[in-house]
């Protein structure tokens, strides 16, 4: 559009050659290039950086695989004019007929892994049609510099304070279709970028706040007045299979460790920081009470160190050796309880989507 100033960003190309360059640069288009390929985080930082340089608040990014139709330019403009305080926008794809498998699968992956990291709500995390925030966004402090930077950027965002809102566009898919995408190395980068801010979430001191608007606080007196209401609430937080079947994993997870006298405690607190389900989480953990899960893990732990299960229930081998019994739980615990919480997951996923699928149908 002839009244935004446009970047195009050379994230180190090899087949970009200089005629496409003048051309460019006679329309006014102001050419960034990297030597070599840093990806596509690193492009949209090198972008973020010039954007501040001008002293632009808001930066449009598109990708440049064709996908995108800048005709929809004018709904962030519009998006961004009546915005009232900082704001992530992202282009909610409309996926119709011909759109990759992949890509549908991709996208449900990733608002799931948002909702879990953050409690917000994404209709299409993996859009690149987004508007960023410039000041804010460089506060964010992103670790990641390729594909994952989307991802850790839209968490962060919303640690931070940067308000997440869908926009509708158009999308096009072609048959030949031209990705830089590694689905093995891009896939495993978002693997751990996820893994890292399920554990950020996890510890107990908040993110980088980087906006101007007040932090809000936890406001413990009304759940304190209304506890029933306040159950209820937690009841119906994250719903759906998939956050049901994460809480019940995460409660599985936690009930089988030998954290004597704590696991409550401890699954409130996990489940909380992730978003789940509480109630489901805190139920779950009853089916792995004393004393079956805790002597399975003894003799699984016991035959991992003595080849031979544990047989002689005795003064010596229960009281005297009580310490070696633990380290046997410890051992044995590690690996059944990842076990255990795919396991109880995927039923708790099942059932419910056939509870939700005799709704739909009874409806």
């Amino acid at each position: 559009m002839e009244y935004l100033p446009v970047v195009v960003v050379d994230d180190g190309s090899t087949d970009l050659h200089q005629r496409h360059l003048r051309a460019l640069a006679k329309l006014g288009v102001r050419i960034l290039r990297h030597e070599t390929n840093f990806g596509k985080g690193a492009a949209i930082l090198t972008a973020l950086h010039a954007a501040a340089e001008e002293q632009i608040d808001y930066l449009i990014t598109l990708d440049a695989d064709g996908q995108h139709f800048p005709e929809d330019l004018p709904k962030f403009i519009q998006a961004i004019q009546t915005a009232g305080q900082e704001t992530l926008f992202v282009g909610c794809r409309a996926f119709g007929e011909g759109v990759p498998t992949s890509s549908r699968f991709g996208r449900s992956f990733a608002n799931f892994w948002l909702m879990v990291e953050t409690g917000e709500s994404c209709a299409d995390c993996q859009s690149g049609f987004r508007a960023y925030p410039v000041e804010a966004t460089l506060k964010l402090g992103c670790r990641a510099r390729r594909y994952a930077f989307e991802a850790e950027a839209l968490a962060r965002a919303a640690w931070g304070g940067i308000k997440l809102q869908d926009i509708p566009i158009q999308v096009f898919y072609p048959q030949k279709r031209v990705s830089h995408f590694d689905k093995l190395r891009d896939n495993l980068r978002l693997t751990c970028t996820h893994a890292w801010l399920v554990c950020r979430r996890l510890l107990p001191w908040p993110a980088k706040w980087v906006v101007q608007a007040p932090k809000p606080r936890l406001q413990v007196l009304p759940l304190l007045r209304h506890p029933l209401r306040s159950l209820k609430e937690l009841a119906s937080q994250n719903v759906t299979p998939a956050g049901l079947a994460a809480a019940a994993a995460v409660g599985t997870l936690i009930a089988v460790l030998p954290i004597l006298g704590l696991h409550t405690v401890v699954i409130l607190y996990a489940a909380a920081r992730l978003h789940l389900n509480q109630v489901m989480a805190f139920s779950i953990q009853h089916f792995f009470a004393p004393p079956l899960s805790p002597l399975l893990c003894i003799e699984v732990g016991y035959y991992l160190q003595h080849k031979h299960f544990l047989t002689e229930i005795s003064l010596q081998t229960a009281v005297k050796e009580l310490h070696l019994r633990f380290w046997d739980w410890l051992i044995g615990s590690l690996l059944l309880a990842p076990v255990f919480a795919l396991l109880t997951g995927t039923v708790v996923f099942l059932l419910a989507s056939l509870v939700i699928r005799e709704n739909l149908i009874n409806d």
